[in-house]
């Protein structure tokens, strides 16, 4: 297993020497981050496909990327693929003295707890636990992020009607600003009530960003579905009217179930 690992940073090492690949040495730190960005994605869509053989593949691909950076840094002598693990190794027992030391807790939320007090410390103890979330996070990520880091603290809501409450209430200061035609107003109202349901999800243990993604892929099939009927008949989308394309839409959603 450990061999396999050292034959990627081997590989990595000629991809980036004398007589290596030209692409390979024309690129830098910063130069990666969409590649590393598209890896990450990858492996999550892999995940919610339930298809292991990509996963694999994928975690392939985004370890590569790791190992790439890793020795980029090594050539400037900012660090190599061993310092990486260290930290990594070095952090999660700091964050897990419930396990390396003398620390008791009783439920995950203890866990979550302790963690973000410990990063806050470690970080800077005048900062706040919100800080520390990468601002190129997707926005229903970052939202789901932000109101954990609160919620771990007890700024949260007591139960899911509550949050629903919440929701209803955002939903008549949409409707308001609506009927005023504020457009700053309604953007203001949207964002609200987006963070409203993104807490809903959270309450229940659910990943708003995940959650979307589904919908989204979802709704791409259906969509296919009218496109591919139409397609029999020799038409396209802009030559059927809403009432057929709803008619289709439905019909998909039956071959759904």
């Amino acid at each position: 297993m450990e061999n396999k690992v050292k034959n990627v940073i081997k590989m990595m090492k000629r991809l980036r020497g004398k007589n290596g690949c030209p692409w390979d040495n024309e690129q830098t730190i910063a130069s990666l981050k969409p590649y590393i960005i598209e890896e990450a994605f990858e492996v999550v869509e892999a995940i919610e496909k339930k298809n292991y053989e990509k996963i694999k593949e994928e975690l392939g691909d985004l370890l590569l990327q790791i190992v790439f950076v890793s020795q980029i840094a090594s050539e400037k002598g900012l660090f190599d693929i061993n310092d990486v693990s260290d930290a990594i190794c070095q952090k999660m027992v700091r964050r897990h003295p419930h396990i390396f030391g003398t620390v008791k807790v009783s439920s995950a939320r203890d866990v979550t707890v302790n963690w973000n007090k410990i990063k806050v410390e470690e970080e800077n103890p005048s900062a706040s636990i919100l800080e520390g979330i990468p601002k190129t996070l997707p926005a229903l990520l970052k939202a789901h992020k932000v109101s954990y880091k609160a919620s771990a603290v007890g700024f949260d809501w007591n139960n899911h009607n509550e949050v629903m409450e919440k929701i209803k209430e955002e939903l008549n200061e949409l409707n308001e600003a609506i009927n005023d035609n504020e457009k700053s107003k309604i953007e203001e109202e949207i964002g609200d009530l987006l963070f409203s349901v993104v807490n809903l999800a959270r309450f229940k243990g659910i990943n708003s960003e995940i959650a979307l993604r589904k919908t989204i892929s979802k709704f791409k099939k259906r969509f296919k579905h009218i496109e591919d009927e139409l397609a029999k008949a020799n038409r396209k989308t802009w030559d059927a009217t809403l009432d057929e394309m709803e008619n289709l839409w439905n019909e998909a959603k039956t071959l759904d179930k």
